[in-house]
């Protein structure tokens, strides 16, 4: 059982974040805080394109929002959360900061994190076997530019879909699971990616990059994908007990009354 904190938070032994994209109107930075609201680790792991490097370069937005994420995590590591952030491709230019400590966030270019049970994980953004980042960036310049577009149109959807009082629905992602291009792409990603993994002599590996939060060990490794703040509002936690949770926060939101709720006090025999 994870515990629960005097604060009103999920207090976990480790939590796992990727694809924030802070610095793109795609972050949905309002789901990010509230969900840090509730939940709390002992470890909090940042795997990859937490800033989005390559949109802040052609022009610049940073609302409020995204700088209360920064704030917020870096309040979480004063209090005691360690926190280890491994770059990803669009925050790449962390990449040269290997080793180095900010404000008490530890940069790595990959981790091995060790579970309650005994368990080795490899913690890595996994834009590393993306062979089209590998190969040909200009043609992830393009679909990065593609995404966005869509990513546009989905805000505009979902902006009339609150206003119906409808709950938030990624667009973008089901149209991505329809296309059988994409979900080869998936596929091979996850399959190639588990297979390296199995060179760093590990359990599992527990990555981002390609905004499909997932979890299972068809390949012969426990293959954990965090998913992103863009799209489907996911994060893993690991609990006291080494099992593994994927929480889909933009369905657990209903849940926040029970949540927030004080916890009964137990009456001592």
């Amino acid at each position: 059982m994870n515990q629960f904190s005097d604060e009103g938070l999920f207090k976990h032994r480790a939590l796992f974040l990727s694809d924030i994209h802070l610095g793109t109107r795609g972050c949905q930075a309002e789901m990010l805080l509230d969900f840090l609201k509730y939940h709390d680790a002992e470890t909090i792991y940042l795997v990859g394109d937490v800033v989005d490097g390559w949109r802040l370069q052609h022009k610049w937005y940073w609302p409020q929002t995204h700088n209360d994420v920064v704030q917020k995590l870096l309040r979480k590591g004063r209090k005691g959360a360690r926190i280890i952030y491994v770059p990803g491709n669009h925050d790449e230019f962390l990449r040269n900061y290997y080793g180095a400590h900010f404000g008490g966030v530890e940069v790595a270019e990959h981790y091995i994190h060790e579970t309650a049970d005994g368990r080795r994980m490899l913690v890595i953004h996994g834009d590393q076997y993306d062979m089209v980042v590998r190969h040909a960036k200009w043609l992830a310049f393009l679909g990065d530019w593609a995404y966005v577009t869509a990513l546009n149109i989905n805000t505009v959807f979902n902006w009339v879909r609150r206003k119906l009082g409808f709950q938030y629905w990624s667009l973008s992602a089901w149209a991505k699971m329809k296309v059988k291009n994409a979900v080869n792409f998936i596929g091979t990603f996850e399959e190639t990616l588990s297979s390296e993994a199995k060179k760093f002599d590990v359990d599992g590996v527990i990555c981002g990059h390609i905004h499909h939060a997932e979890m299972h060990d068809k390949f012969g490794i426990d293959y954990f994908n965090t998913g992103d703040w863009v799209e489907s509002c996911t994060a893993i936690i690991e609990h006291d007990d080494g099992r593994f949770e994927l929480i889909r926060w933009s369905e657990e939101t209903r849940l926040l009354p029970q949540i927030a709720a004080p916890q009964p006090s137990k009456a001592l025999a």
